[in-house]
């Protein structure tokens, strides 16, 4: 049991900074934090296609990393 989570653990993790990296950039650097972060925060842009997945696959890797990490650490 703790090894198949340990692998999959490392598979979730391998898959998670895949995923992050092939996001395009949000905003141009400081400037773009502090004027249209605001306007993603709000949802004045609203993300389409590729990036609406990547972005829900992030979320759904992100659970599923700290899930099995809570599940490794009473299994252990």
């Amino acid at each position: 049991m703790y090894t198949a989570l340990v692998v999959l653990l490392i598979i979730v993790c391998i898959s998670l900074i895949a995923v992050v990296l092939l996001q395009s950039g949000k905003s141009a650097g400081l400037s773009g934090a502090i004027s249209g972060g605001a306007e993603q925060l709000f949802g004045k842009q609203k993300a389409r296609g590729m990036d609406l997945v990547l972005h829900r696959i992030t979320v759904i890797l992100a659970v599923a990393f700290f899930l099995i990490m809570i599940l490794l650490t009473y299994v252990s």
